[in-house]
């Protein structure tokens, strides 16, 4: 079988699951100007829940509708309860980076108290894969890819065709403005993060789901991806996000047909070499929009 076509199936599913994580960390940063390093730890959160979910009896597709929702719980409550004190009270950007990283040392501690160092596996049936256009997919990784599909088309129509959505992207833009015409720039920032966090929970899940075996620490491993995608397409911009998403995963994955220790590093490779001709990413506009804003 061609390894190509192998790898680009294998790519898909990496993408799916960095898209739903991406578009979840960049969500949080283009409402809130937080660079979340605690997003990780919360996608541990998420597949810990599927995982009690799915022991109870659960069907695994269950198991991540829990697990998405564990993923807003604790994505509006660290944001609530941490971040927005800190905001404010006028705290810098990079004290707010200091402040996710501190979270995020707390959330990671606190899961291997609680969880151990032990590695779990969700109670799925054995599947046979399939054989589509030279790829080679179980029925469950096609889920995944759909679920991530459905997840980014509901996305961009909650962005563009409805009132939370558009009063969503003037927080973004400009979270003073936005407040000064009316909109409720705090609930709005709640519903995103919401948001934000179901992706989170979601993407979580799939990438358990997706590694066979799972402990504490596989969020934090794949936090540095998941900030490369987003950084590729501008943080703050869903849309790059996406884009970010599909290179990198398509791309780690064919890099892997070489040598697997190649994954990472073309990945990062991408970055850096976008970042040198576009240094603010792909969609540039937003990115520096955002930086300006916080500037204020």
């Amino acid at each position: 079988m061609n390894q190509v076509s192998l790898a680009i199936g294998f790519g898909l599913v990496t993408s799916a699951i960095l898209a739903l994580s991406a578009v979840g960390f960049t969500l949080q940063f283009g409402v809130s100007n937080i660079f979340n390093l605690a997003f990780g730890d919360v996608m541990v959160v998420a597949a810990l829940v599927a995982y009690a979910v799915n022991a109870a009896g659960a069907d695994i597709w269950v198991a991540m509708g829990a697990g998405a929702a564990a993923g807003a719980v604790a994505s509006v409550l660290i944001n609530r309860l941490v971040f927005v004190p800190f905001l404010r009270r006028g705290t810098s950007l990079f004290t707010m980076v200091m402040v996710s990283l501190a979270v995020a040392t707390i959330l990671s501690n606190g899961l291997q108290v609680v969880a151990g160092t032990t590695f779990r596996s969700y109670r799925v049936p054995a599947e046979a894969s399939l054989h589509i256009l030279g790829m080679l997919l179980t029925p469950r990784q096609l889920v995944v890819i759909g679920i991530a599909a459905a997840s980014m088309l509901a996305l961009h129509g909650l962005m563009r065709y409805t009132r939370i959505g558009k009063a969503m992207r003037a927080t973004a833009t400009d979270a003073e403005l936005a407040r000064s015409c009316g909109i409720a720039t705090d609930r709005v920032t709640g519903i995103a993060w919401a948001i934000s966090g179901a992706l989170c929970g979601l993407g979580g899940v799939a990438l358990a789901l997706n590694l066979a075996s799972f402990n504490f620490t596989f969020g934090s491993s794949f936090l540095l991806v998941i900030v490369a995608a987003a950084v590729f397409g501008s943080v703050g911009q869903p849309y790059g996000a996406m884009v970010g998403a599909l290179v990198i995963g398509m791309a780690s994955e064919l890099a892997a047909i070489v040598t697997p220790s190649l994954k990472s590093v073309v990945a990062f490779g991408i970055l850096v070499l976008v970042l040198l001709v576009r240094p603010n990413g792909l969609l540039r506009a937003g990115f520096v929009q955002r930086v300006n804003v916080s500037a204020r």
